[in-house]
């Protein structure tokens, strides 16, 4: 049994092989899966967007994979801006602007906003689609808050700014171990893990 996880990113993949480690599950991209392209993100929501793009994956042309698809829909809601950047994380000032300068603008615009008033969470919507076609989609969250600064080496996108008040650190700063194990996509993935191997018990080693 495979899983297609629609994303190229590896950093996500990396994650989601960690999460995943116990289960006898091929995890695969949609490159390595012979799919190119993207969904068109036209959900007002997380979860249809992450519906979205694992129906691009699933039934590419029409075709169905035979395989797991998973996709997930993931971003920052800031709630002194209104729940920005939100659906809109990955192509907030252009898809192409680096996180670097997407994080220095959002610091920015919080400048004078105290503690209190920084909070923020990361939201996560996953999707799977059962070779079936069944449809399964669980949502999860990691609250924290913007810090001042980018720090940290050990996360990516927005985590060099999402500080955790619980740990004194952002969420880039924390062991791989624990971000997985409190990070809005680690709890989504468990979530789907417990999913499949319940559906199909023979996952495990």
């Amino acid at each position: 049994m495979r899983i297609i996880f629609a994303t190229g990113n590896k950093d996500k993949l990396r994650e989601i092989g960690q999460i995943m480690e116990g289960c006898d599950i091929e995890i695969i991209s949609m490159k390595d899966a012979g799919i190119t392209g993207e969904a068109e993100e036209t959900g007002h929501t997380f979860e249809e967007n992450a519906v979205l793009k694992a129906e691009y994956v699933y039934e590419k042309n029409g075709k169905k994979t035979g395989d797991l698809v998973v996709a997930d829909d993931s971003g920052l809601e800031i709630d002194t801006l209104g729940g920005e950047p939100g659906i809109l994380s990955a192509r907030y000032m252009g898809k192409d602007t680096s996180y670097h300068e997407k994080n220095a603008d959002l610091i920015r615009r919080l400048d004078g906003i105290s503690d209190e008033n920084r909070t923020a969470r990361f939201v996560c919507a996953m999707a799977l689609i059962c070779p079936d076609g069944r449809k399964i989609v669980v949502r999860e969250t990691m609250e924290g808050r913007i810090g001042y600064s980018e720090a940290g080496e050990n996360g990516f996108g927005y985590d060099p700014i999402f500080y955790l008040p619980e740990y004194g650190m952002t969420s880039a700063q924390v062991e791989p171990e624990v971000k997985n194990s409190i990070s809005h996509r680690g709890k989504a993935l468990r979530k789907v893990r417990d999913i499949i191997i319940r559906e199909y018990p023979g996952v495990t080693h």
